[in-house]
């Protein structure tokens, strides 16, 4: 009785090794580019007369909030909601431009 053999064609196992490496190379790059640009993500939101303005950083957390001499004036309630509003734009603006940095690493084949 004779033995299968187990060995597969060499060449193609190696070539097929060779570009799977390529690609998760690429692919890793790639997505260290992007965690780069989206660390760098800020977006602020501001009223037009600049009694506030709200930073936030790519996850959508307040980095700074800066009150003008026009928020003295402002009834506290008005102003805490006029801050939420704001951080709410913010964070959205800073969430859409995560997804436009991401957008292209997502849409890489065999993910």
């Amino acid at each position: 009785m004779e033995r299968p053999t187990t060995t597969a064609p060499t060449t193609d196992v190696d070539t097929w090794l060779s570009e799977y490496r390529e690609r998760v190379e690429r692919i890793r790059v790639r997505a260290e580019e992007a965690g780069t640009r989206v660390a760098a993500v800020a977006a602020t939101a501001a009223t037009r007369d600049g009694a506030v303005s709200v930073t936030v950083g790519s996850s959508g957390a307040l980095a700074a909030l800066t009150l003008g001499a026009r928020a003295e004036d402002m009834p506290r309630a008005r102003l805490a909601e006029t801050v939420l509003r704001l951080s709410r734009e913010a964070a959205a603006d800073a969430a859409e431009q995560v997804e436009a940095i991401m957008a292209p690493l997502m849409s890489e084949p065999g993910w």
